[in-house]
């Protein structure tokens, strides 16, 4: 089954980083398969999911309860850009609720929704370790603190 669900680029990511770990440790490479995946789809399905299990010889539900802890696994179809802004509670005291307000009309979605065009996915998450430059956003991989709307505007301008 995995080899009908995982590409071949994917599948040999997975077994250069299974040569990482033990043999009988096949389920350490989970996290590594789950983001070759995401990086490859944008996102993991079910149907990958299941496949990865299969490949490390774990059971589905083990994948799935590592895909749905970490909030940095897509497990629906989502932007290019994600845009995930911190509304803990320093960034609260700071503003990102004016961030968020001012993202929600310049892109014309609400927080757990994507832009028409497919361009950007906006969510609000919990504490991103950030609190010293409240308000904060992570913006794909990237930490932007001390956020304006005139510091969002020239992010997001910058973006295909």
């Amino acid at each position: 089954m995995s080899n009908q669900i995982l590409s071949r680029p994917v599948l040999d990511a997975i077994a250069e980083e299974l040569q990482k770990y033990p043999s009988d440790h096949k389920q350490s490479a989970v996290m590594a398969a789950l983001r070759f995946v995401q990086e490859e789809k944008n996102w993991i399905s079910r149907e990958a999911m299941d496949a990865i299990a299969d490949v490390l010889g774990m059971q589905p539900i083990q994948v799935y309860e590592v895909a749905t802890f970490y909030s940095m696994y897509r497990l629906k179809n989502s932007g290019r850009h994600q845009i995930n802004v911190c509304t803990n509670v320093s960034c609260m005291l700071c503003g990102s609720s004016e961030v968020v307000s001012h993202l929600q009309d310049r892109l014309g979605i609400k927080p757990g929704q994507t832009t028409s065009d497919g361009r950007f996915s906006l969510n609000e998450v919990e504490c991103l370790g950030a609190c010293g430059g409240a308000p904060m956003m992570q913006l794909d991989r990237d930490y932007h603190e001390n956020l304006t709307p005139e510091i969002l505007d020239a992010l997001l301008e910058g973006l295909d």
